[in-house]
């Protein structure tokens, strides 16, 4: 059973600087074989560092790191999923799992028992009666069961329906039961008697909430949507997301709704969703309490930010929805989009003080706090888990929260932690890198610190063959990375605090030289002889008085990859010349240059045809040189990014290619008359290519073409035959043969009075 949205989420690139400080230069001493410019890796914003893993540490959408709330384990369970997980009133918990059915009873310092075992699979649904029993909601073959103690449990109602995705328990002791899959919404009275409250014509409905005035609110899958349903089940839509799924709806002290909106199930109907829902009751409109949760951030100037979710509060309805978003519905009706994720499925929602907002989210276990106006996010925590199922509160308002993959549950203290760990991702220099200096832009009040050290190796995955962590470097300013030489590596920051106060960290650069690797020619094509292509018009006109390109250009350059094309013109015909284009990739992303040879076939030496050659395009006058076959030969070197003595080069040889300047020869033979009809002889020979096709005119009229005798015109002799009939002394005949190259060559046929063509 996977969570929905639980496909890997797509991460961004970091990006790539390719400049050469002289104090850069100067800390990378290296030998012949490596690369003359550094390359920079750095991370400074959200995107970035969500990569990497971290330990009791919270970032913002603006991309700075400081110590976060604390995190506790208060319970792990053999189950892998706990869908659901409500407060009992004793101060423990109540928790709804799979795949196994049953709900656990934990006490306040994490000692869990066994309370209700049922007969189905998943324990998506709980909600507590007035009286103190437990509903307790199941599926597939959805039941809803009455459990008065451990061993006091009873069957309360037994739909038709599939699955039981949410209960919510009115003020007077009504149950209603959110259901699936044919979306109908059932209310049952305190004795276990139910009917149809509401067909939501929706797949399935998936969440239940009341709102200030105790009306129903349900969520749906299939479409997306929240709907308002009244006492006598008028239904009215609030909300039409434009997402697959409202997964979890949630009231605000203030009145207004919250909805989780995710892009919808795998497959409809199935059970496969990271579905579960706590309990519902009407005299409460506040279903998850709040609690404080706070990570002051220090004011900072930050230049570049590029949040992975959207920060803004404004309103619109989702094109090509990612995985998912959070809607607030005031109370006058108005609906807005609150935050979106293309990477994080929200799956609950709690309430952290007047305004603020907890975000539990899978596919990576992140909750998020949204706050100011418009909401901007704040990660506050990474569990060790895939999803953060289920925000809840203990009895002393405090947050614990509830994982899938594997079951756990968590306190979310209200303190900051005193030390946390970042581990960044693994930077692949794609071949064994010298190493250059790490550097990093901090906060550190007194006391606090920034602690960065580094390790590296040459498997892409950490392991025992790693060098150990170095120590922790010295200059934020600089310092010279110890790790050996490797392809890849990884740094650490932690962050330690001083009496309540926590350092700030925005940014970690490290610099690299990659081995510097043999550029390649990957493949050679010739054009039809004759074929140009005009040169195009620039888009960026070039300056006058200025020579060489500018560094905007360069860095377009770079930026478009490592592999070299060259876009043509309009076609046109020149005949004489040959065209060749190639395709060349370097790994370093060298600038190339090029160099083009030539011999013929046979030959061993090799003459040069051009040199410095920036494009990879050549057009050879083959006029120039004799008739013949040929090869050309392209070297490829990275020379122009590079010292002479680490510039290295590749080449590749092409096909063999006929040059043929000269045209063929028509040499007519034996006129003879047969009938009617007057037969004359002919030959076309060509000394260096294949004839390709012969043609005759009477009086310079149309051309009509002439067969070989054999069939086809595929050697450099070729035997024909052009049969006249009637009278053509009157008339001129022409013959015309061309060869492969598309030389040319025609004369007259003398032909006897008393014949015409045919």
């Amino acid at each position: 059973m996977q969570p929905a949205g639980a496909s890997a989420p797509a991460i961004s690139h970091m990006r790539h600087y390719r400049v050469a400080p002289a104090a850069l230069l100067m800390s990378l001493t290296c030998v012949a074989v490596y690369a003359a410019l550094p390359t920079f890796w750095q991370v400074s914003t959200e995107t970035e560092f969500l990569r990497g893993e971290f330990e009791n540490l919270s970032i913002d959408s603006y991309g700075r790191l400081t110590l976060g709330p604390t995190t506790t384990t208060l319970h792990e369970s053999s189950a892998p999923f706990l869908w659901t997980v409500i407060a009992a009133t004793d101060g423990g918990f109540y928790a709804g799992t799979g795949n196994d059915g049953q709900v656990y009873r934990i006490d306040a310092s994490g000692k869990a028992d066994v309370f209700f075992d049922a007969e189905e699979l998943e324990v998506h649904a709980l909600a507590t009666a007035p009286n103190g029993a437990l509903y307790v909601g199941t599926s597939p073959d959805g039941k809803i069961y009455r459990v008065d103690g451990p061993g006091k449990s009873s069957v309360f109602f037994d739909p038709a329906d599939k699955y039981i995705w949410s209960l919510a328990v009115d003020r007077t002791g009504n149950v209603f039961a959110a259901t699936g899959d044919k979306g109908v919404i059932y209310k049952i009275s305190p004795d276990g008697k139910g009917a149809p409250f509401y067909q939501t014509k929706a797949t399935h409905a998936m969440t239940l909430a009341f709102d200030r005035e105790g009306r129903l609110l349900a969520g749906t899958e299939s479409p997306g949507r929240v709907f308002q349903i009244d006492a006598a089940g008028k239904p009215f839509v609030l909300l039409d997301s434009g997402y697959g799924e409202i997964h979890k709806l949630r009231v605000h002290p203030d009145g207004s709704i919250f909805a989780a909106a995710v892009r919808g199930r795998a497959a409809s109907g199935s059970a496969t969703s990271m579905d579960n829902d706590a309990s519902t009751t009407a005299g409460d409109a506040t279903p998850t309490a709040s609690v404080s949760v706070s990570t002051e951030i220090t004011a900072i100037a930050i230049v570049d930010s590029s949040p992975a979710t959207n920060p803004t509060g404004s309103a619109r309805t989702p094109v090509g929805p990612g995985a998912g978003a959070i809607f607030r519905i005031d109370t006058d009706g108005a609906s807005e989009m609150v935050w979106e994720s293309r990477e994080d499925t929200p799956y609950d929602i709690a309430f952290d003080g007047q305004r603020d907002v907890l975000v539990g989210t899978g596919n990576k276990g992140k909750i998020y706090r949204l706050s100011g106006d418009p909401y901007r996010p704040t990660l506050v925590t990474r569990a060790n888990a895939e999803q953060v199922t289920t925000l809840a509160t203990d009895r002393n308002g405090r947050m614990i929260f509830a994982t899938s993959n594997p079951g756990k549950i968590f306190r979310l203290g209200s303190d900051r932690a005193e030390r946390g760990t970042y581990v960044s991702d693994v930077r692949d220099a794609q071949t064994v890198a010298t190493w250059g200096t790490v550097r990093w832009s901090a906060m550190t009040p007194s006391g606090t610190r920034v602690d960065v050290s580094t390790r590296s190796g040459n498997t892409k995955t950490p392991d025992e063959t790693w060098s150990d962590w170095s120590s922790a470097y010295s200059s934020a300013d600089g310092t010279q990375i110890s790790s050996p030489r490797a392809r890849y590596l990884q740094w650490r920051a932690v962050l330690v605090a001083s009496r309540g106060t926590a350092p700030l960290l925005t940014s970690v650069t490290t610099a690299y030289l990659p081995r510097n690797l043999r550029p390649r020619v990957s493949s050679i094509t010739i054009h039809p002889p004759g074929t140009v292509f005009q040169r195009q018009f620039p888009v960026d006109p070039e300056i006058a008085g200025f020579e060489g390109d500018t560094p905007d250009r360069r860095a377009l350059a770079r930026a478009q990859g490592t592999s070299s094309g060259v876009s043509l013109g309009r076609r046109t015909y020149q005949k004489g010349l040959l065209t060749f284009a190639w395709r060349a990739d370097d790994d370093n992303r060298d600038t190339l240059s090029y160099e083009v040879h030539y011999r013929l076939e046979g030959d061993t030496a090799w003459k040069p045809l051009k040199q410095g050659v920036t494009d990879p395009l050549v057009v050879w006058d083959t006029t120039s040189v004799p008739n013949g076959r040929y090869v050309i030969r392209v070297t490829a070197s990275d020379a122009p990014s590079n010292s002479v003595s680490t510039a290295l080069t590749g080449s590749l040889e092409s096909t063999t290619f006929d040059v043929d300047n000269a045209p063929p020869a028509i040499v007519v033979g034996q006129t003879r008359r047969q009938g009617n009809v007057t037969l004359v002889a002919f030959e076309v020979k060509d000394a260096d290519s294949a004839v390709q096709k012969a043609e005759y005119s009477l009086d310079g009229d149309r051309w009509i073409t002439i067969y070989p005798r054999d069939g086809i015109a595929d050697s450099r002799i070729e035997q024909f035959e052009l049969r006249l009939d009637a009278d053509t002394g009157a008339r001129g005949v022409i013959v015309r043969a061309t060869d492969a190259l598309n030389n040319v060559t025609s004369t007259d046929v003398a032909v006897p009075s008393g014949s015409n063509s045919r």
